[in-house]
């Protein structure tokens, strides 16, 4: 009966430490990084435009493959919508919606993840760095909700933004 009142207290405590935890962690995330791409800003533009081309070089499309997906409207303008659905705990149920194009300089979407109320914000930024260079900086912006949040002090999304601009380049460049 001791040893019961002990796990009792252990497990109760960690619960209290992480609601704990989530009330000081911070409530926005996000993840950025940038590179260089030796190709035209116009040319990388008609690339990034279309989100059906995230998987070719999205780590979260590549680690995940068979993830159903389903699309609404026309790729590569406003209003389309990518959305998916997975079994796996790190990829669950999703959309992203292209929100705003640029031509030749930017593309906005938004991203909702599972039962978030609120979306992240995606930004894909081109500037010209020459003729024939492309500067592309991707980021995204959301808030986690309570008690979700403590997960913002354990995980950095950089990484994958970096190895997915890896990709991006990669693809471009080839291209």
């Amino acid at each position: 009966m001791k040893i019961l009142k002990i796990i009792l207290f252990v497990f109760l405590g960690l619960i209290a430490l992480i609601l704990i935890l989530g009330l000081i962690a911070p409530r926005e995330f996000g993840g950025k990084s940038e590179i260089l791409i030796n190709k035209p800003q116009q040319e990388v533009y008609e690339y990034i435009k279309f989100l059906k081309n995230q998987d070719n070089y999205g780590t979260w499309n590549q680690h995940y493959p068979n993830m159903k997906k389903t699309f609404t409207g026309t790729d590569g303008t406003v209003g389309f919508t990518y959305a998916w659905e997975s079994d796996h705990r790190m990829v669950g149920d999703g959309k992203q919606t292209i929100t705003n194009l640029v031509e030749g300089e930017k593309m906005e979407s938004e991203l909702y993840f599972g039962d978030f109320e609120d979306p992240a914000k995606s930004l894909i930024q081109l500037t010209p760095k020459s003729s024939n260079q492309t500067l592309v900086k991707w980021e995204v912006t959301g808030k986690s909700p309570y008690p979700w949040n403590i997960m913002n002090l354990f995980f950095s999304m950089d990484g994958d933004f970096q190895k997915g601009l890896e990709n991006l380049k990669r693809e471009v460049e080839n291209n």
